[in-house]
């Protein structure tokens, strides 16, 4: 997009959340009232599959790693599915956007100029939504980015404890996204 709108152009959403399950469901809400729209989820370039498979000497990723990995999935995403999508006049959810990520990586201790300048080339939501979840329950959270990248950096049952605290930091992170 060239930052010049016409009447055509549809309605960009972003659903944040750390439960996977919980942010599809709310991406289809928000499209309920729409006559066109899709949905753009985590991973459509496919580099989250190409590091599940990785051999384990690679190593675990760091935060930052990771971070990088889902910028550049963004990137991949706004320019083959969300982009072409909003110049047809079609709304796109796009969930996770980049609350979640930004969230993820306050949790893990990055710096705050670091994430956002990591992300400054993603235009702003025409609407964001957050999905909150029920305090307690952030262990349950197995899938999408979230649970990958906690799978990923500590492992999927060696130390549950650190786990939870990553996943728990990013839905606080996320809480403060109201008042932002």
């Amino acid at each position: 997009m060239n930052g010049a709108r016409t009447a055509s152009d549809g309605v960009l959403i972003a659903v944040d959340g750390v439960d996977a399950g919980a942010l599809v469901k709310a991406a289809r809400a928000a499209l309920e009232s729409r006559s066109r729209g899709g949905i753009s989820k985590w991973d459509a370039s496919g580099v989250f599959q190409e590091l599940a498979v990785a051999d384990s000497t690679a190593g675990a990723p760091s935060p930052r790693t990771l971070l990088l990995l889902y910028a550049a999935d963004l990137a991949f995403r706004l320019r083959w599915q969300i982009r072409p999508a909003l110049l047809e006049g079609r709304s796109v959810v796009a969930a996770p956007y980049v609350d979640t990520a930004i969230a993820f990586g306050r949790a893990a201790g990055l710096s705050a100029v670091w994430l956002t300048n990591l992300f400054r080339f993603a235009p702003r939501p025409a609407e964001r939504r957050v999905v909150h979840t029920a305090r307690g329950r952030e262990h349950e959270v197995k899938d999408g980015f979230i649970g990958f990248s906690c799978d990923r950096m500590i492992g999927a049952k060696r130390n549950d404890k650190h786990r939870g605290r990553l996943i728990q930091g990013t839905a606080a992170e996320l809480r403060k996204v109201r008042r932002r």
